[in-house]
């Protein structure tokens, strides 16, 4: 089953580019489709991928910053290729 999930980091620090350059590149080198925009970053790919993947990046994530938010939006079906038809 695939599926396309939206992520924002939010670190809640000063400091807080280098945990979110860190998250995405970490997304970048899995096998994901990854796709990025200012506010946030779209991953479509395999559901036990994609979970596999995100827990182990959510905690590596976590485990850099003091303090932070993770948003996550699940839709079930692989998304990437939506074009607005209007």
């Amino acid at each position: 089953m695939n599926i396309s999930v939206e992520l924002t980091l939010t670190p809640l620090q000063d400091d807080f580019e280098p945990a979110i350059i860190h998250f995405i590149k970490k997304l970048r080198v899995s096998d994901l489709t990854v796709i990025e925009n200012p506010l946030s970053t779209q991953v479509y790919g395999d559901y036990d991928a994609m979970m596999s993947v995100l827990n182990t990046e959510i905690k590596e994530a976590f485990s850099l910053i003091e303090n932070g938010l993770l948003y996550m939006k699940i839709v079930k079906t692989d998304r990437h290729d939506y074009e607005p038809h209007f």
